[in-house]
């Protein structure tokens, strides 16, 4: 028997498994082909039909909670790939990738991968030579095997799996193994009870209404902005277009999801010296006034908070008397008075003819010269209904998503947590947020993440679900961005617990970010945060 080898295109990236055609191969009527690779050091195979390509190991976006043999999702041409380790599914041990692995995309329902150590070849073999699988019960359960085909020349023994099985049954186990309540959640003894009655304590102060707010920081000093006036909060991009004879506080443009963005430095707005660049540099994309949008360049983006009516001060008559100070409507006092943050109005801050007169400049300028900024100034109400708005916040290396409209707030972490006795180990404990006492859950815990150590970025994001608080300690919040619907993809099914919380994935191929899109009335309700709360 020839048996062909598989060579890769080293510029794709990707290979394509090729049929024998010589002389020697059997006759197409009794044939049957398959792609043979190795795993662990056994020889297996799976049906060339369901074979839809053969790729190099992608990057991979980890998904929480999901089975050992989940690799993660990776992004195959706009598709949301689920990548699966063999050795995993085998009971291997596992073995870093090299230069020989391969991801078999398996064309089922939905694609899935299957990493494996190395694909050999394609082979055709003599449907009347594939027997029972028994004999390699000792290697893999024959039941997940559809044969084997004995002497296969140099290959030996190829065992033949049944691909379909294998997967269905590995993650139809995991879904629902372990111990479940009556809405199919693990069910734990976690002795909450001390800290729900903790959380009952909390202060009824619904008569003093609040404000959301956006604050963060330029030049060492707090200031916030309504959060209705904030479209968005996007990392500071690499490549922004100067634009000539600008005002000195205009840094240039950007193209944002071909909208046509002006970008002002909030420190040349306030002719404070400018800073060097770093990786917390933050645009805030602000509303100014009818369909006009500006992006406003920040240092650093702390928080969203909700501040009651009763701690806003009117600005000092002194200072509302100097026009220059004009953009600042009111003082917010924060921890007793300690903190106090400026609160600014966008659209004190720009004069809309100018900015509008601004952006049709620009665009003759640099039409003129050829620039490749595209697409319009603004949007259309309809293109704006076709997106969803999503608080990003980042968990070691991967992106999770929430609704804005799920969040309540989003605030530091502080020193002085309340720790709780006989609560499960992701509950980090209770604090005190104007009055209310609220359950700190620690998501990297909840995801069964490593822990880290404590650092000024982390955040709590706050979530309010029928009234009742719940905040999710994260490792950092990235930013406020929309997402078109065309990006966002169903997310492949996993067990039982992702499949609730992680029910979208945003696919965001040109930005090379694939960000995990949370269901958060799913994300508190499973056990023990439900209990908590």
């Amino acid at each position: 028997m020839k048996h062909t080898r598989i060579v890769p295109d080293t510029a794709a990236g990707e290979v394509t498994p090729p049929v024998d055609t010589s002389a020697e191969a059997v006759s197409p009527a009794r044939q049957r082909q398959f792609t043979v690779f190795t795993v662990a050091g056994e020889i297996f195979g799976v049906a060339l039909q369901e074979v839809k390509e053969i790729i190099r190991m992608p990057e991979v976006v980890r998904v929480p909670l999901a089975p050992p043999s989940l690799e993660g999702l990776a992004n195959l041409r706009g598709t949301v790939l689920p990548v699966v380790a063999a050795r995993s599914l085998f009971g291997s041990e596992p073995a870093a990738p090299d230069d020989a692995t391969r991801v078999v995309v398996l064309d089922h329902a939905q694609p899935i991968g299957i990493v494996v150590d190395r694909v050999i070849s394609v082979i055709a073999v003599d449907a009347a030579r594939i027997e029972d699988g028994e004999e390699a019960e000792k290697t893999i359960r024959s039941d997940l095997l559809q044969g084997v085909i004995k002497d296969e020349g140099a290959l030996g023994l190829v065992m033949v799996l049944d691909s379909a099985r294998l997967i269905e049954q590995e993650y139809a186990a995991l879904a629902g193994s372990g111990p479940t309540t009556h809405d199919g959640f693990a069910a734990h003894d976690t002795g909450v009870a001390t800290l729900r009655s903790a959380c009952d304590t909390g202060a009824d102060i619904a008569s003093d209404p609040e404000i959301q707010l956006v604050s963060f920081e330029v030049a060492g000093q707090e200031y916030a902005l309504p959060i209705q006036s904030v479209r968005e909060i996007v990392q500071c991009p690499e490549r922004i277009t100067a634009v000539p004879k600008a005002a000195a506080s205009v840094v240039g443009l950007i193209a944002l999801r071909d909208r046509l963005l002006p970008v002002v430095s909030l420190r040349g707005l306030f002719g404070l010296p400018e800073g060097t660049a770093c990786e917390q540099d933050r645009v805030a994309v602000v509303s100014v006034g009818e369909g006009l949008l500006v992006g406003l360049l920040l240092d650093k983006v702390n928080e969203v908070l909700r501040v009651r009516q009763s701690g806003i001060d009117a600005v000092p008559a002194m200072l509302a008397a100097d026009r220059n100070l004009a953009e600042i409507t009111a003082i917010c006092r924060l921890d007793g008075g300690r903190r106090l943050v400026s609160i600014l109005s966008a659209e004190a801050m720009f004069d809309q003819p100018a900015i509008a007169h601004a952006l049709e400049s620009a665009q003759d300028h640099l039409a003129r010269r050829n620039v490749p900024m595209t697409g319009p100034a603004n949007r259309t109400a309809a293109e704006t209904r076709r997106q969803e708005q999503f608080v990003v916040f980042r968990l070691e290396s991967e992106e999770f998503g929430v609704n804005i409209a799920a969040v309540q707030e989003i605030v530091r972490v502080p020193d002085d947590l309340a720790r709780v006795p006989r609560t499960e180990n992701c509950i980090r404990g209770v604090m005190n947020l104007r009055g209310e006492v609220i359950p700190l859950v620690d998501q990297r815990a909840r995801f069964g993440l490593p822990p880290c150590e404590d650092h000024d970025r982390q955040r709590i994001v706050v979530f309010t679900m029928d009234g009742v608080q719940t905040g999710f300690i994260v490792d950092s919040v990235a930013e406020v961005m929309r997402i078109d619907h065309r990006f966002i993809k169903p997310a492949p099914e996993t067990t039982d617990a992702n499949r609730r919380m992680i029910r979208r994935v945003a696919n965001l191929t040109e930005a090379r970010r694939m960000i995990l899109l949370l269901d958060t009335e799913k994300l508190l309700a499973i056990d023990p945060v439900a209990a908590a709360a």
